[in-house]
């Protein structure tokens, strides 16, 4: 298979359109748009019956010790981890396309609402569930996409990493409230072909153009 955008090519940056954060000269970061990218697959094998979809950030700081902190900046060396942005499953084998927007559009405090979405699909919590715990005015679970917003001290642009699966099943039995970590290990044995496209984000002011 093979995954494209007509919103950001392949190992460049992400438009701040598609991010859940954008930079702000007071503040360091603020809202951005957090519209959902355009995507579109070719090459689909015959036996599809579903597909599943996740945007991982593989470039999070595994310690948040100099996170967004006045003064300090977050070292190039330090060991990365999986942040999951978009967790989807049973697009129909029908599907090609998802367009601009579609998905999302614009930051919901608290997080979008499960159940089904656009084209019949399902959405697992992303990552920003955590992220947010404990903040009275944000917290909640966090359905479908929300977009990059990587630490505004960051040493290292942060890629984004879309991946489309091809699947053997009709619906994956996932329940409830399922992550990207969960998704993973559902459909590992369910996997005809896949296709990934890399995007890349950053916050910091140094190394922005």
């Amino acid at each position: 298979m093979e995954l494209t955008s007509n919103s950001f090519s392949a190992g460049q940056p992400i438009p701040q359109s598609f991010a859940f954060g954008r930079p702000d000269p007071d503040t360091h970061v603020t809202f951005a748009e957090n519209r959902n990218p355009h995507l579109a697959w070719r090459d689909v094998p015959d036996n599809t019956r579903s597909f599943a979809l996740i945007c991982a950030d593989p470039d999070v700081p595994s310690r948040p010790d100099d996170v967004n902190v006045e003064g300090r900046e977050v070292p190039s060396d330090l060991r990365r981890v999986d942040f999951f942005h978009w967790v989807l499953v049973d697009l129909p084998p029908s599907a090609r396309v998802i367009e601009d927007g579609e998905f999302s559009a614009g930051v919901l405090p608290h997080g979008k609402d499960p159940g089904v979405g656009p084209q019949g699909s399902r959405a697992g919590i992303n990552d920003y569930t955590d992220w947010f715990a404990g903040d009275p005015d944000m917290e909640g679970d966090y359905y479908g996409y929300d977009g990059p917003c990587p630490p505004w001290n960051d040493s290292i642009p942060h890629r984004y990493v879309f991946t489309l699966y091809a699947l053997d099943v009709d619906h994956v039995p996932a329940k409830g409230r399922f992550d990207g970590r969960d998704l993973r290990l559902l459909i590992a044995d369910h996997v005809i072909s896949k296709a990934d496209l890399t995007g890349t984000y950053i916050l910091n002011p140094r190394l922005l153009p």
